[in-house]
């Protein structure tokens, strides 16, 4: 199958449209963060760096942990840029840039965010290192995609469907984390189910000067229960990842450093230090 000019933009220099990157720039280990500025946090610990390469909000470090190719890669905050991201990152290594055509031999990418995240659950403390068991999407992007569940997130999809159901306007999507890198990057971290949604104050719960729609949804959030599984926390790109990541065949996993107690109203007064933790510890199982 041929794919358009117009439907995968490729720039005059050979390179993938928003990312800037040619295929060939980006390792099978890729860590994803949100803020360009944490890109830096990530690759300083890298042995050698092969190049750095930036374009809008997407800034991309490749190099060398040892002998493990690892490419770092900020995505901006929202599902909307992580539709960018992953459909680009899929593209560089499983479409023919020549011809435009999918490659017979497709690639499967090991995608691992490092994020921040507000717990909503009173038993998870700041300072906290979550990874997501499943995603939670309360934001549109997979209306616009095909997605199979798997039995056990049918059951899951099912029983959030009737907590949620009373929520207008608002249709959640499911996907659980790739069970390998939730056995070895997230091995031995909390677990739980992270809530993406598509704002960061009232589809957040949060209430500044505008009213919101859906009274205490942290309440509602954290009571949901479903045999062992809850939701933990809030953050706006897991979901997104984890659901295109199966759609296209890649491994995903979200590990959050928990910065916040949405329960508490308390937020930590050493962020940094909570998101180098992550980094490290993410670094250290790769």
């Amino acid at each position: 199958m041929k794919i358009s000019e117009s439907d995968l933009i490729i720039n005059p220099d050979g390179s993938i449209y928003h990312l800037n990157l040619l295929p060939g720039d980006i390792a099978d280990t890729v860590i994803t963060v949100g803020d360009p500025d944490r890109v830096g946090e990530v690759s300083k610990y890298f042995d050698k760096i092969e190049f750095k390469k930036g374009k809008r909000e997407f800034i991309t470090h490749t190099g060398y942990l040892g002998k493990k190719r690892i490419t770092v890669l900020s995505t901006g905050i929202g599902t909307d840029n992580i539709d960018i991201v992953f459909n680009e990152l899929d593209a560089l290594v499983n479409v023919d840039f020549e011809t435009h055509e999918i490659k017979k031999e497709l690639t499967s990418l090991n995608i691992i965010r490092v994020g921040t995240s507000g717990a909503v659950q009173p038993d998870i403390p700041m300072g906290t290192i979550l990874a997501s068991s499943y995603g939670l999407g309360m934001d549109a992007l997979m209306n616009y995609y095909l997605q199979q569940l798997s039995g056990d997130e049918q059951i899951l999809m099912d029983d959030i469907k009737a907590h949620f159901g009373h929520l207008k306007n608002i249709n959640p999507y499911l996907t659980a984390a790739s069970e390998t890198l939730l056995n070895t990057i997230g091995k031995d971290m909390a677990k739980g189910i992270t809530i993406t949604a598509p704002g960061f104050y009232a589809p957040q719960g949060r209430i500044v000067r505008a009213k919101n729609a859906v009274p205490d949804f942290i309440g509602l959030i954290n009571s949901f229960k479903s045999n062992q599984q809850r939701i933990t926390n809030l953050e706006m790109e897991t979901a997104g990842i984890y659901a295109l990541a199966k759609v296209l065949g890649h491994n995903a996993i979200s590990v959050n450093a928990i910065l916040a107690s949405r329960v508490n109203f308390e937020f930590s007064k050493e962020p940094n230090k909570i998101v180098a933790q992550a980094i490290k510890m993410v670094l250290e199982r790769i």
